[in-house]
């Protein structure tokens, strides 16, 4: 099977996890580079385009539960943590998990949040161990943030002003889903989102609304000069490369799962997902969270055709795509 071959070295994208190194190394026993606890199907907002979680994954994720997981993490070589939901600032012991985190030594503690919670909450998230805040920016304005937030007032305005004052303190980058209702303001969204001095800007289409962001190569090369992961992505939309989604040309396994792990399970248990996307589009856990869990994430490897998975072919993201195109140089 012929592949699409990355024409750019991993770490250039922008997204700290990924290497050539990583990819050309990945085993069962190499470190976890990059795991995602997903600690409560709760939130505040009401995003138009946020999937919900599976009947199986709703609730609050047990404390005794969830540290046990980081704990093997920890003995399994953790080397970066994200904590995510719903709203993880409304899980009461964040604050613990990520201390535990730390005392770890996990290189980087990422918070995935709508950025509404109070200033008190993320300094006390940051003097605990967080170092990398990633925050939903949908708009460009309060009419547009208000609407994408599910309609909660004055919530656009808050999150403005958390991702100015976090952005002067630690790693931020701003985190903009677009439908078909804000699609056409995304050039100002992203300009306003430059405005605010983050670290980077994703940029991608809901899963339901799944188009090619082509308005998006007309912004200015100043300002992609400046984001690498932004660059990337518009590189790609200019290449006629969707942000979602397989070619049978790709590489039909996904090797991210051999050291890159997403977890939820809310009150019924915790149970480990092939990634992310795959958890919130509904798809199967590999298995339950313990000792084993990475045996049985080879196994899965080893088996699974990401072409013939629906969900992998529609909804895989680029980043992953390339990551496994390069490590199946090695491993194909």
């Amino acid at each position: 099977m012929e592949q699409t071959l990355v024409k750019t070295r991993l770490e250039d994208i922008g997204f700290y996890t990924l290497s050539d190194k990583r990819a050309l190394n990945s085993s069962k026993l190499s470190p976890l580079w990059r795991c995602e606890m997903l600690l409560t199907d709760a939130c505040n907002f009401k995003c138009p385009y946020c999937r919900g979680m599976r009947e199986d994954c709703v609730g609050f994720v047990p404390f005794e539960e969830a540290s046990e997981c980081l704990r093997i993490w920890i003995e399994e070589g953790l080397k970066n943590v994200r904590f995510s939901g719903g709203e993880p600032t409304l899980y009461k012991h964040l604050p613990t998990l990520v201390h535990q985190a730390k005392e770890g030594e996990v290189e980087r503690i990422a918070i995935s949040t709508n950025g509404s919670a109070s200033r008190e909450k993320y300094e006390e998230l940051l003097e605990c161990g967080v170092n990398d805040f990633s925050i939903s920016l949908d708009g460009c304005c309060s009419a547009v943030g208000e609407e994408m937030s599910g309609g909660v007032k004055g919530a656009w305005e808050k999150v403005v002003e958390n991702i100015k004052w976090l952005s002067k303190v630690t790693y931020v980058t701003v985190g903009m889903v677009f439908t078909e209702d804000n699609v056409d303001e995304c050039i100002k969204s992203v300009l306003f989102a430059d405005s605010l001095c983050v670290s980077d800007i994703r940029v991608i289409p809901s899963a339901q609304y799944n188009q090619v962001l082509i308005k998006l190569a007309d912004l200015p090369s100043k300002v992609l000069a400046k984001y690498p992961i932004l660059n990337y992505r518009i590189e790609n939309l200019k290449a006629e490369r969707h942000v979602r989604g397989i070619k049978e040309h790709d590489c039909h396994r996904c090797w991210l799962g051999l050291d890159d792990m997403a977890v939820a399970g809310g009150r019924h248990g915790l149970k480990h997902f092939p990634c992310i996307i795959h958890l919130r589009e509904g798809g199967n856990p590999i298995g339950d969270v313990g000792p084993n869990m990475r045996e049985e994430r080879e196994d899965w490897v080893m088996k699974h055709d990401s072409y013939d998975d629906p969900i992998c072919r529609s909804n895989c993201l680029d980043v992953c795509k390339d990551f496994n195109n390069r490590a199946n140089q090695r491993n194909g």
